[in-house]
């Protein structure tokens, strides 16, 4: 296993969570190819979208479901600060993990945190674990306990 599913794993084990890192042979990077991967619904996929704020250069995870687009200007209007999509590289030194394999938890920092409210609709979520080719599978209420997101509609 990779040190950037590793390092989900342990985040995953210290919150008490009994989630195992699943590793598959195709690409998860989109929230289409994920779904069709473990055979579950695009709306049961959790995507972790990193933006920056616009003037500050500020982090911010937006856990979204696979079959919802982040409304940038609420989300912007909820910080105070227009926010845009982060880049690749920004996303790998704020986040420690490539985009296309970040997860919601195991983040090399603490950031402002969104969750989804769509997301929490259904019995099980899958997120990335830290690579494009890595997931596990967590209960809405498992998801709450390991962030410190807040809810929100994100369309």
């Amino acid at each position: 296993m990779s040190a950037s599913a590793q390092r989900v794993q342990q985040a995953l084990q210290a919150a008490g969570i009994k989630a195992h890192i699943k590793e598959l042979p195709q690409s998860t990077r989109t929230a289409v190819d994920t779904a069709q991967a473990v055979g579950c619904e695009v709306r049961q996929i959790a995507k972790s979208l990193i933006f920056k704020t616009r003037h500050s250069d500020q982090p911010v995870l937006v856990i979204t479901s696979g079959a919802n687009r982040v409304n940038e200007k609420a989300v912007g209007d909820l910080l105070g600060e227009e926010i845009e999509v982060a880049d690749a590289d920004f996303v790998r030194q704020e986040t420690g993990f490539a985009i296309g394999g970040v997860a919601p938890v195991g983040l090399v920092q603490e950031m402002p945190t969104y969750i989804d409210e769509d997301l929490l609709q259904g019995d099980t979520i899958w997120a990335a674990a830290g690579t494009p080719y890595t997931l596990f599978q967590v209960t809405p209420e498992e998801l709450l306990q390991i962030t410190p997101g807040k809810v929100i509609s994100v369309r």
